[in-house]
């Protein structure tokens, strides 16, 4: 996480709100020789406290993972590049513009049986967001053919102890240089997302209350 104050202000709500709508995220967890970093999706509880994930059988965190593990889901939100001649002020640098959460926590095997119930859940979570398409469920799936799938994955449940964001949206520049810096990122080609995070420096960080979704991510 970015150690300026200026771009860690935002309460654990809304970052727990970000994590939720994207779903998707990079888990870690110490290893020898190196820590071990899988790409994943998951479902975070409306608590907060708890999110749903599965891996394959054959995925190094899935064999390692038998007893509650320190681990971190990394989640990143959009990004981009920022050209120091967007401010329009001199004596500026080059910088990258970004949105990222870290959930900190213990990784521990679920109960195999409840793989189905997994499964539901977190299709639930994404599938709702396609409407008007009527939602996928595992019942369109012939029973031979979801077994063997659910045979193939293991379902982990991760425990959330802390939670830390960065929403590092130019906070620190004059109102001036940040309209500006932003109108230009939205033409960018260098980042992921860069019509949201231009709006997001425009409007600052996005004022929600609790419960609702967030405005742009």
């Amino acid at each position: 996480m970015h150690p300026n104050p200026a771009f860690r202000g935002e309460p654990k709500f809304m970052n727990l709100a970000m994590c939720r709508k994207r779903g998707f995220g990079m888990l870690s967890m110490n290893a020898d020789p190196a820590p071990l970093i899988s790409h994943v999706p998951f479902f975070l509880d409306d608590s907060g406290e708890m999110a749903e994930l599965h891996l394959v059988r054959s995925n190094p965190i899935a064999r390692a993972v038998q007893t509650p593990t320190p681990a971190v889901i990394a989640v990143l939100g959009p990004d981009g590049y920022v050209s120091p001649d967007w401010y329009e002020t001199s004596d500026q640098v080059p910088t990258w513009n970004y949105v990222a959460v870290h959930l900190r926590g213990t990784i521990e095997p679920m109960d195999g049986g409840l793989m189905r119930e997994h499964l539901d859940r977190l299709s639930a979570h994404f599938e709702g967001r396609l409407s008007p398409k009527p939602a996928w469920t595992t019942d369109k799936m012939s029973k031979d053919a979801l077994e063997r799938m659910m045979r193939q994955i293991l379902p982990f449940k991760f425990n959330v102890q802390d939670v830390e964001g960065t929403w590092k949206l130019n906070q620190n520049k004059s109102d001036e240089a940040r309209q500006g810096a932003a109108e230009q990122i939205k033409q960018s080609p260098i980042g992921h997302e860069l019509e949201t995070l231009g709006a997001l420096m425009t409007g600052g960080v996005p004022s929600i209350d609790k419960g609702s979704s967030l405005t742009y991510i």
